[in-house]
């Protein structure tokens, strides 16, 4: 028998025999169980060892009968531990979600756990056709998805580390970030390590500074002499010893630390590529212009297997966050930006379309002629990630790679030229900042 007010299955689900929620925490998770008209509630501490006895006492108590679990968490120590239970369907839910239902039935905002987890389970009950059951890829697809998110992870502390560097430079060493822009190249570490400041490097020999630069596969005889006679011309940019003492430790620090990071960068993206190449789908993806060595396992990854992820290229679109968001009450109507979405995934398709254009002709009249009518170029680079993503998402559910005389015969059997395919999307404005 079903509560009043409780939804029965969707299509294509089992029929549960319990419907569970856990408002997680660190150490202790309160969970809310219904069956039918009868709620129960519990603690549980969060160790791999109470979780097992739990879900041993579940499936006991429903012998091995399917149950449906929310949780306000899509990723997590507790997702990880609740996925190796076949019984346990797991439907994440978004915690502004939660936080919306919650000021709901209580406007003044009370907030405590037992209550957190009744209003999941009340969710999950009354409103589980709205949401997306948590269904895990092939394990090598999971790994992937880790891996490239790892890379990107890497990258930005990689980053924010020549933030730091570059900063420091600019202090007592603004020649180096002036000659070398990406401070955080092995060459630039390499020389800072050797000459940490400008008077050690002047102090070097010709022959010394030519041998290093070719040792760092400076192939250009012009530019390294170039380059030498700057450095005996530079003039320090202060003499100040308390400042160039206390920042030649930490520039040392930055650059041992920038190195360690290409170093496992490059043992990842080797890792990355053997996964990828493994997969039955590369082929597609390895056929997309502009995706190269490093976007075409990311784009793999946003992807996936599991076909019936996604419905549409609609589906897939909004889910990324490429499309925007129509607002509309009586005359007024308002197209912004969509702020819930995977930020990384959403990046990685912004990335692909903006290296299509020097690579694909008919991207590139799209980017041009969306530049003409005044867009941005961010606004014009999602506008056409917007249209990468319809043909990806054919191409990938047909498992065919992209060709692109098929799709140019396509866009002439439409009588649509090459140079006028602008998607039919108004693209709000966005700024570097979003991306």
């Amino acid at each position: 028998m079903h509560h009043p007010n409780e939804q029965t299955e969707a299509p294509g689900e089992p029929a549960f025999a319990a419907l569970v929620a856990i408002d997680w925490a660190d150490r202790k998770h309160y969970w809310t169980l219904r069956t039918g008209d009868i709620i129960s509630r519990g603690q549980l501490e969060n160790t791999p060892e109470a979780v097992e006895q739990w879900a041993a006492e579940l499936y006991g108590k429903f012998g091995g009968r399917p149950i449906a679990l929310a949780v306000e968490q899509r990723r997590g120590a507790l997702i990880t531990m609740l996925g190796k239970y076949a019984q346990l369907y797991l439907y994440p839910v978004h915690p502004s979600t939660l936080a919306k239902y919650r000021e709901t039935w209580h406007p003044s905002r009370s907030k405590n756990d037992v209550k957190d987890a009744d209003l999941l389970c009340d969710l999950l009950a009354k409103h589980r056709n709205r949401l997306r059951r948590l269904a895990p890829d092939t394990e090598d697809m999971r790994l992937l998805q880790m891996q490239v998110e790892n890379r990107r992870k890497l990258v930005d502390e990689r980053t924010a580390l020549g933030n730091k560097l570059k900063d420091t430079l600019k202090i007592y060493y603004p020649q180096i970030p002036r000659w070398q822009e990406d401070v955080t190249t092995e060459l630039v570490c390499d020389l800072l390590k050797k000459w940490p400041t400008l008077e050690a490097l002047k102090k070097a020999r010709p022959q010394t500074l030519e041998g290093f630069f070719r040792e760092h596969r400076v192939t250009d005889e012009e530019k390294i002499q170039r380059r030498i006679g700057e450095i005996r011309e530079a003039i320090p940019a202060t003499a100040d010893r308390a400042v160039i003492e206390s920042s030649v430790p930490m520039v040392k620090v930055w650059i041992g630390q920038i190195g360690l990071l290409r170093e496992a960068i490059r043992e990842i993206e080797k890792l990355i590529r053997n996964l990828a190449a493994a997969q039955d789908d590369w082929m597609i993806f390895h056929s997309l212009p502009g995706a190269g060595e490093v976007l075409a396992p990311r784009l793999m990854a946003a992807m996936g297997t599991l076909r019936r992820r996604f419905g549409s290229a609609a589906e897939l679109q909004s889910f990324a966050g490429i499309a925007p968001v129509r607002e509309a009450s009586g005359k007024s109507a308002v197209v912004h930006f969509r702020l819930a979405c995977p930020k990384f995934m959403r990046q990685t398709f912004h990335e692909w379309a903006m290296c299509s254009i020097p690579l694909c002709a008919w991207a590139k009249e799209v980017y041009d002629a969306l530049k003409a009518r005044g867009k941005s170029h961010h606004m014009a680079v999602r506008a056409l990630a917007f249209k990468w993503m319809r043909i990806l998402y054919r191409c990938w559910e047909q498992r065919v790679p992209y060709q692109e005389e098929i799709y140019l015969a396509s866009l002439a059997k439409r009588r649509s030229p090459a140079g006028r395919p602008v998607p039919s999307v108004q693209i709000p404005r966005i700024s570097l900042k979003s991306l």
